[in-house]
């Protein structure tokens, strides 16, 4: 392999594997989701809406829910993606909480800073950074 073709390996691997969340920082099952919904607390803005509950854990979980209505798959997947991105950023601030992000109508026109801003607003909000 050349050196070039190693860098951009590499660089790439990098990229991808800082954007992905562990499984043990996900909220995956529908029991899960309906807990959080129905036992936890919510906060909103214009552009999020968090669903939170504590519990005893080492680390936060989280679910990201993008309705169909934001756009076709891809723009969901490239909001869900931001998402993560700021949340893995926050990381260290997050508290020991299990919450679900749904973003709002608007969201898929906001780019990453605008987005980012939005999300730590309503996270802040919660308590939860």
């Amino acid at each position: 392999m050349s050196l070039l073709g190693y860098l951009w390996y590499n660089k790439t691997n990098l990229d991808k594997w800082s954007t992905i969340l562990k499984k043990t920082y996900r909220v995956k099952s529908d029991k899960d989701f309906q807990m959080i919904f129905s036992r936890g607390k919510n906060v909103a803005n214009r552009k999020f809406v968090i669903y939170y509950l504590e519990k005893e854990q080492k680390h936060f979980r989280v679910g990201i829910s993008v309705s169909k209505k934001l756009g076709n798959a891809v723009v969901r997947n490239a909001i869900k993606r931001k998402i993560r991105h700021v949340l893995l950023s926050q990381k260290t601030a997050l508290q020991d909480y299990d919450f679900v992000v749904i973003a709002r109508k608007g969201v898929e026109e906001l780019d990453y800073q605008a987005l980012e801003k939005n999300l730590i607003h309503v996270l802040k909000i919660a308590g939860l950074i």
